[in-house]
């Protein structure tokens, strides 16, 4: 009995260290100042100044678009993939396991600024199209490694059986694989568009000047204004 009261204490007290700043950032939100620690009156107006930002809702769009275009190619190749690396050898199938851990393993920044190098050594002009290859990228291999376990675990003799039925391996892909393995490419599908939608180092260094901005990225650049502002005393004049 005590053992069970002191797990609940110990899961609430985690929770609330999780969420408590999370509420008082939404708390003052609806704070009449800048001020993030003296509270001086309830207002709407942050909403209604947020609601009529047409900077931020653009970045919003844009960010909607890079992850859903970005997330649906991903898939597509991550899907392929893994079939591929599935069928491999040992050796090989090794091989390609550790090569598809190195983007997930980098520091988001190194995979930042080496797109951002290899764009520019390709002469690719940083934009839209940069932006969705680099995020394409880093979707890749999360798809591939949802994937695998799926293929794991489908019957090695399906795939034979729908050949010596006249299937071609085309066929034999979208019949018999695909449906075997889709509760594992619609969880990577999703992880994709969750790392998307959150990313913004790797977004920094491909989108190029002048920025096309994803939300993480005018968010961002919105903090750096408003505590410049803020060292400065130039807010009021804001």
């Amino acid at each position: 009995m005590k053992r069970k009261l002191g797990s609940k204490l110990y899961i609430a007290l985690f929770l609330l260290f999780m969420y408590l700043p999370i509420l008082v950032l939404i708390a003052f939100s609806f704070n009449e100042s800048r001020s993030r620690s003296h509270w001086t009156g309830f207002t709407f107006a942050w909403y209604n100044k947020l609601f009529h930002n047409q900077e931020i809702w653009s970045a919003v769009l844009n960010t909607l678009i890079i992850a859903i275009i970005a997330s649906i190619v991903a898939t597509a190749i991550g899907t392929v993939s893994a079939v591929g690396v599935h069928f491999l050898g040992k050796r090989f199938k090794r091989i390609m396991i550790l090569l598809t851990n190195l983007p997930i393993v980098n520091p988001e920044i190194v995979t930042g600024v080496s797109l951002m190098l290899m764009f520019t050594f390709l002469r690719v002009e940083m934009g839209f199209k940069t932006l969705i290859l680099a995020h394409v990228s880093f979707n890749v291999p999360y798809i591939i490694f949802n994937v695998l376990p799926k293929l794991k675990q489908m019957d090695k003799h399906l795939c034979d059986a729908a050949m010596d039925l006249g299937c071609n391996w085309v066929q034999v892909f979208f019949k018999v694989i695909l449906p075997e393995i889709s509760p594992g490419v619609m969880a990577g599908f999703l992880m994709a568009i969750a790392f998307s939608l959150d990313d913004f180092v790797v977004s920094y260094f491909t989108s190029g000047p002048p920025y096309l901005k994803t939300y993480f990225l005018a968010m961002f650049l919105g903090m750096v204004l408003t505590l410049l502002l803020e060292q400065f005393g130039l807010e009021k004049a804001f």
